[in-house]
């Protein structure tokens, strides 16, 4: 048996049970009129049409409310929050799409959905991200909603620092980029074999140097002009050559773009390469690159993309290297010159000593010089003193003669590649006379050997703590 009810009971309690959500909006105008006036929550709750309750846990969540009502990222009409299953997937997404959006890059919904996975298997989660998941997270996020803000550039433009004169203008094309994602690069041209008092010749090779403006960033150094497989190769990794190599005299530029732009589409990056006037026309006619886009200098500028001290600074502490291997070996055999010293440099010497000279260039300095070249905003304070960018001069040279041997090379690349490398000690031998291969028992001889010299010669405790990292490593290779 069922009470009866008269219609008008049935409707109010109907009334009841129906539940009216506010929007993030109506939210923010209840927490206006709970500051502003003197209403109660029960006079606002009906203002509202919504219970006290749902008042009070507004109040109690006064915070967050206006916080995502600031944030300008919030959908401001949506009416429930729900967090998502993968809220760090979300984070992360939303994280990336405000870098691409200040970078002013088209992002369009497969992006999004490609990089959302991309983050998942970073995250080692098991997720699949769905169009239906895509909607949701935009409609979350506020993203494509009512319409898009204008961007300012990543810098504005400045006038150049007193005292310097900027010789190129910042293509227009260039301020959508920040100063980490523009790269300048330079082509130099090194006597690796070369010893002071010597006129410019002998073996040559081309080395490629590139950085970004900031100096945070030096990509991998590519030498060019070696054999195609000189003698000191046998039996090395190509994994652990400390730098790219090339046979030919020349830098083989597509083969080098194609390898930059799939490292920075790896990282989801899009950088700019900034090109000389006058080698924008042979690079012109590329394509493919979807990561790396060329700006071409200003035809009337001399200026380098990667400005002319910073290849100095290069030189000089290749220079300075080779000068302390080659004493090195003359104190090992007496009565050898430097000139017979020199000839023992071998191709795998060349890549070790030009890879360790450029991660002598200090980053304060690369960026320094770009902003004098005119480069770069600038935005930190410069780095005028030379001398902190250059090696220490070293013994028995003066400071215009190890200057002078630093600037050996002239501007244009000069003929001629390098010759196979010959030690003194193997002159005569065969062509397939190869030295034998360490094995691990003899590497960790030296490893011993080399202790006990460090240990007979007063060494530092610095060095010490850097030998036993190489210890360690060598160590775990033999258990390998």
């Amino acid at each position: 048996f069922l009470p009866h009810r008269c219609p008008g009971e049935a409707m109010e309690l109907s009334s009841k049970k129906k539940l009216h959500a506010l929007s993030l909006a109506e939210k923010i105008q209840v927490l206006e009129l709970l500051d502003e006036s003197k209403m109660s929550q029960s006079e606002v709750a009906r203002r509202f049409q919504v219970s006290q309750p749902q008042i009070s846990r507004i109040c109690k969540n006064k915070e967050k409310l206006l916080a995502d009502w600031c944030s300008g990222t919030a959908n401001r009409e949506r009416k429930r929050k729900r967090e998502s299953k993968y809220s760090s997937i979300d984070e992360a997404l939303l994280c990336w799409y405000h870098i691409a959006r200040a970078k002013a890059w088209d992002v369009t919904g497969p992006m999004l959905l490609h990089k959302a996975k991309e983050l998942a298997d970073i995250m080692g989660q098991d997720f699949v991200p769905s169009i239906g998941w895509l909607v949701r997270w935009k409609r979350r996020n506020n993203v494509g909603f009512g319409a898009r803000h204008v961007l300012t550039p990543p810098f504005p433009p400045e006038p150049p620092p007193s005292g310097l004169t900027s010789q190129t203008q910042l293509p227009l094309s260039l301020k959508d980029f920040s100063p980490e994602d523009v790269f300048g690069y330079a082509e130099v041209p090194l006597l690796y074999r070369a010893v002071p008092g010597t006129v410019g010749t002998g073996d040559q090779v081309q080395v490629l140097l590139c950085a970004n403006t900031r100096g945070t960033e030096k990509r991998r150094v590519l030498v060019s002009g070696l054999q195609a497989a000189p003698r000191c190769f046998f039996g090395v990794s190509s994994e652990a050559l400390p730098a790219s190599y090339h046979p030919d005299l020349g830098i083989p530029w597509s083969e080098w773009l194609a390898q930059f732009d799939r490292d920075m589409g790896r990282q989801g990056r899009q950088v700019a390469l900034l090109l000389a006037a006058q080698v924008a026309g042979k690079l012109a006619g590329l394509s493919g690159l979807c990561h790396v886009r060329l700006l071409p200098l200003s035809a009337a500028s001399t200026t380098r993309s990667l400005p002319n001290s910073v290849v100095r600074a290069f030189k000089a502490h290749y220079r300075h290297r080779l000068l302390g291997k080659l004493a090195a070996v003359q104190s090992e055999r007496a009565g050898t010159s430097l000139a017979e010293a020199g000839a023992g440099i071998t191709a795998l010497d060349t890549l070790h000593m030009v890879a360790a000279a450029w991660a002598k260039v200090p980053p304060q300095s690369i960026a320094s010089s770009f902003i004098q070249e005119g480069l770069a905003p600038c935005k930190m304070p410069l780095s005028l003193d030379k001398a902190s960018e250059m090696p220490p001069v070293p013994c028995g040279l003066s400071l215009e003669e190890f200057s002078r041997f630093v600037d050996l090379e002239g501007e244009e690349p000069m003929p001629g590649v390098c010759k196979e490398e010959v030690d003194p000690k193997d002159e005569g031998a065969g062509e397939d006379n190869f030295e034998p291969l360490p094995t691990k028992a003899e590497a960790l001889r030296a490893l011993g050997t080399l202790r006990r010299w460090f240990e007979c010669n007063g060494t530092s405790p610095e060095l010490f703590e850097k030998f036993y990292a190489c210890e360690e490593e060598v160590e775990r290779l033999c258990c390998l």
